[in-house]
């Protein structure tokens, strides 16, 4: 089967999704979360991908209000653009419509287990729905902010370590200029102290890539980094 546009219809707002279910058996579902550049070509691989290892996989607007059709490329003018819609969507906005893709997910099979995967404001927002207690493992690749800021304002989403029941791996970069040193060493550190047995809460560094560095249409892709995210999450699908 190939991938599709689904749209969840039993959610706050409409949510248009790419969905691709390889009818397959596995342990896990996956739910995607885009960067601010939407459900666009990019993200349409990773769900793709994950198709061709054997799992279903959905990849689910972040901006449903305000561009619920958002499709940008990755100039500074689309940059500036999926910023615009970022800032005009919250955290409650972001857990009321993973629950319904959850939900939508379980309809589908609901012996797998749910997995989210984000990149960049997604990696921040699968951080937040880590919460839900429905998610039994999450990947937050460089999701900014989340030491400083939460969507729609309020204390850091870091505060929320402690009520993700799952497993939560972060990832970053060494030279990532959205996420400097500061902000990688309060993570590092938040989620030590709720977890100091690293048993469920990860944080994973590489060196010396730029933000963005998984996306293969980014001039910011680094392949080395890029094999490293791919490895660690697949090897927890795989478990």
């Amino acid at each position: 089967m190939a991938g599709n546009w689904v749209v969840i219809e039993e959610a706050p707002v409409p949510l248009r999704c790419w969905w691709h279910n390889p009818d397959q058996d596995s342990n896990h579902i996956v739910l995607v979360l885009p960067e601010v550049f939407g459900v666009n070509s990019w993200v349409r691989s990773v769900v793709d991908r994950l198709a061709e290892h054997g799992v279903a996989a959905l990849a689910m607007p972040l901006f449903a209000r305000t561009a619920p059709e958002l499709e940008l490329g990755y100039s500074e003018e689309d940059l500036v653009e999926g910023r615009r819609h970022k800032e005009l969507t919250t955290t409650e906005q972001i857990l009321a419509d993973t629950s319904a893709a959850i939900t939508w997910l379980k309809q589908q099979n609901q012996q797998s287990k749910i997995m989210v995967i984000g990149f960049c404001f997604g990696g921040h927002a699968a951080l937040i729905t880590s919460t839900l207690p429905a998610v039994s493992s999450t990947f937050d690749f460089y999701g900014a902010g989340v030491s400083i800021s939460r969507p729609g304002g309020g204390p850091p989403s870091l505060e929320l370590l402690p009520t993700v029941s799952g497993e939560l791996t972060c990832l970053c970069s060494t030279a990532d200029p959205l996420i400097p040193e500061s902000e990688r060493a309060a993570i590092k550190e938040a989620l030590k102290k709720e977890d100091p047995e690293g048993e469920r809460l990860t944080y994973v560094e590489v060196e010396s890539a730029d933000h963005g560095f998984m996306c293969e249409q980014r001039s910011s892709f680094n392949a080395e980094a890029s094999e490293v995210g791919w490895r660690l999450f697949l090897e927890k699908l795989n478990a």
